[in-house]
């Protein structure tokens, strides 16, 4: 079955529906500039479902250390997704201790090349200077050029998937995880119920039928 992330959750509903749905991580956004912002208090009040399997994700851009431990010192992580460096990654998984995933756009298959000191990519369409955020922008890229890409580490399709795209998305890019974000929204920041329970549904009938 093709692992799921839904990221930028705000809502304790749609935590719920996403542990009823068997997703595998949830993300909460940590990036004041991103219309899905979790400021720590928001973060305390949603349930924490990680005993039961749906992890939580929390994603930093450019983020300094003590940033990272104030927010871990009142909301527990399974996992960091990180907008940065692959030097400032490794080093902020070795102070932290927890799982690391780097984001990384891509433009070409040199893209594609994989940071040793991390424990994850999540792979979108590169960043332009008109961007207000590195991620989160609903951008596709050319899905194909991760088609037989065999990294050592894990790594998570994201980047303007839709439940109306999510099936060719994943036979053409080849990957066994997904992450969307703005593609099961109803407004920037609001996620839709419906709009997930489909997607996760095209997405693992898809996934089934490879």
């Amino acid at each position: 079955m093709v692992s799921i992330k839904i990221c930028g959750v705000r809502e304790t509903a749609t935590c719920d529906l996403l542990l009823k749905l068997r997703v595998n991580w949830v993300g909460l956004v940590f990036y004041p500039a991103s219309p899905r912002f979790l400021s720590v208090t928001q973060a305390r009040q949603l349930p924490d479902y990680g005993k039961e399997g749906l992890l939580r994700v929390g994603l930093f851009v450019r983020p300094k250390l003590d940033d990272i431990k104030r927010i871990l010192d009142k909301v527990r992580l399974d996992i960091l997704q990180l907008y940065c460096s692959d030097k400032q990654a490794a080093i902020i998984r070795e102070e932290i201790g927890l799982p690391v995933w780097l984001a990384r756009g891509v433009k070409t298959r040199d893209d594609l090349l994989e940071p040793s000191q991390v424990d994850g990519m999540v792979i979108e369409a590169p960043f332009y200077e008109s961007d207000t955020r590195p991620g989160g922008n609903g951008r596709k890229f050319d899905w194909s050029l991760t088609k037989n890409w065999n990294p050592a580490k894990p790594w998570l399709l994201a980047g303007g998937l839709t439940p109306d795209n999510v099936q060719e998305a994943i036979q053409q890019s080849g990957t066994e995880a997904i992450d969307v974000s703005s593609g099961v929204e109803s407004e920037p920041g609001k996620k839709d119920p419906i709009l997930i329970q489909q997607f996760v549904k095209n997405a693992r009938q898809e996934y089934n039928c490879e």
